[in-house]
């Protein structure tokens, strides 16, 4: 299986735009490609999965072992013509001093060759130590090419090719001229997902036309053959194999509002036994009859007028929690369960199931890796294990949150709902700024469809 890792010199390189690019140029030829992205993310894989018409999957060393990384990865790039992972910031950027959690690592790890994507903007000559240097600073990560972008014009791309040419050994495979048509908007917490961008078929077709004319797809096909890394044991194992009989359905918020969720996690959900029924929160009029629901993260404040005047369905989620519905809710979806929400001078009223006022800030609140420790006062049994991984990213806050509200977890790293805690409990219901992922260190999947489970036996022989 052909693979190669996508990463770039700094953040905001347009690598995104490139990888996206890549997918969908390599699909439009009849390859059937598999996207990744290393790291803690939802939109990117959003626009990854578009591009190459299969669901994208995250590589993370926050929320998973090494083993369960090679094991993810192989199991699913099994079938495909081409494995694109794309990184996330620079190629050598991440928490460990040693990089043991860069993008590099996963790199070695996965044994997949590099392209470079270099923000050309204002660089002549200055480009050969750039590259010299992170050929040098790590020899076992293989940087096998580099696509140039941003670039000013023909003249300029010249000058950079015959630099790169002169000074070093490795080969240009693109250079990818600026232009509006590649652009894809963004706003606080990076692109707009293409969930909402009405073109967005339209605007991955441009990308890939665009990507396809600037760069030598042969030659990075060809850069991109199999090693010799043997697929790991554990990757062997048909995913679902284990999977409990569906006895139960989870309503999930899918759509322009709420779209943050891991594919991988949906699918573990419905390997323990749930059948996912996707609604709109802005559309839908009423709940559908339904076991549990989960509200994941999103955009909640640029949609806050549809939410708030779809009042049926507001009624009936609220009415349905404080029923005692299992629910599970992560940061826009706990904004959404909050009194009112305000961003820009504008207040509209959400659920109201927390007794608590949303506001949106102009810089973060929380970014970045948490670690949790459970309190005990959730509604689902203690996994018994120590901290649990998560991340969290949000610019929004809670106010007149009224003093003795229960919380699932101490915050041991990270910000929460006030610096110390999250995941705020009221009856069935947890609702928390950090994001989960469901691993070997914590599965927290098959704790809460356990949970809906259990509820939905005690109302089958209570009545109530």
């Amino acid at each position: 299986m052909a693979h190669v890792f996508i990463s770039a010199s700094h953040k905001s390189s347009g690598k995104t735009t490139i990888a996206m690019g890549l997918c969908a140029a390599f699909r439009e030829r009849g390859l059937v490609v598999q996207p990744f992205k290393k790291g803690p993310d939802y939109i990117d894989p959003m626009w990854l999965g578009a591009g190459a018409g299969r669901v994208c999957y995250n590589l993370d060393y926050n929320t998973m072992s090494e083993a369960e990384i090679l094991a993810a990865f192989w199991r699913r790039a099994r079938g495909a013509d081409l494995s694109v992972i794309e990184g996330n910031k620079g190629l050598y950027d991440g928490l460990d001093l040693e990089g043991g959690n860069s993008n590099a690592a996963v790199a070695i790890l996965l044994g997949a060759p590099v392209v470079l994507v270099i923000d050309a903007r204002g660089m002549t000559r200055g480009i050969a130590p750039l590259i010299l240097g992170y050929q040098a600073f790590d020899p076992a990560v293989r940087i096998v090419g580099v696509i140039l972008n941003k670039i000013g014009g023909s003249r300029h791309e010249a000058k950079l090719r015959a630099i790169i040419e002169h000074y070093t050994d490795v080969p240009v495979l693109g250079a990818i001229h600026r232009d509006p048509a590649l652009e894809i908007t963004e706003r606080h917490l990076g692109l707009i997902p293409n969930t909402e961008t009405a073109d967005a078929g339209v605007k991955v077709a441009t990308i890939a036309r665009m990507v396809a004319d600037q760069v030598d797809l042969e030659r990075l096909l060809e850069l991109a053959a199999p090693t010799a890394t043997p697929t790991p044991p554990l990757a062997r194992e048909q995913p679902g194999a284990a999977s409990a009989a569906t006895d139960l359905t989870i309503a999930v918020a899918r759509d322009a509002a709420f779209g943050f969720y891991y594919a991988d996690d949906l699918e573990a959900l419905e390997a323990a036994g749930a059948r996912l029924l996707p609604i709109d929160t802005m559309k839908q009029a009423h709940l559908p009859d339904l076991d549990g629901l989960f509200i994941g993260g999103g955009f909640p404040e640029t949609h806050m007028t549809a939410l708030q005047d779809n009042r049926s369905l507001r009624h009936d989620i609220r009415a349905a929690i404080e029923g005692g519905l299992p629910t599970y809710a992560e940061c826009g979806g706990l904004m959404y369960l909050g009194r009112t929400l305000s961003w820009r001078g504008t207040t509209r009223e959400m659920t109201g199931v927390i007794p608590a006022d949303v506001v949106m800030h102009e810089t973060p609140r929380g970014r970045g890796y948490v670690r949790l420790r459970e309190t005990g006062s959730g509604p689902w049994p203690l996994a018994g294990g120590g901290e649990i991984a998560a991340h969290e990213f949000h610019y929004s806050s809670l106010e007149n949150l009224p003093g003795g509200t229960t919380f699932a977890y101490d915050v041991l790293r990270g910000f929460g709902v006030d610096g110390r805690h999250d995941g705020i409990v009221i009856g069935n219901l947890v609702a928390s700024f950090a994001h989960l992922r469901d691993g070997g260190a914590h599965r927290w999947t098959r704790r809460f469809v356990d949970f809906v489970r259990a509820h939905k036996g005690r109302l089958d022989e209570t009545g109530r």
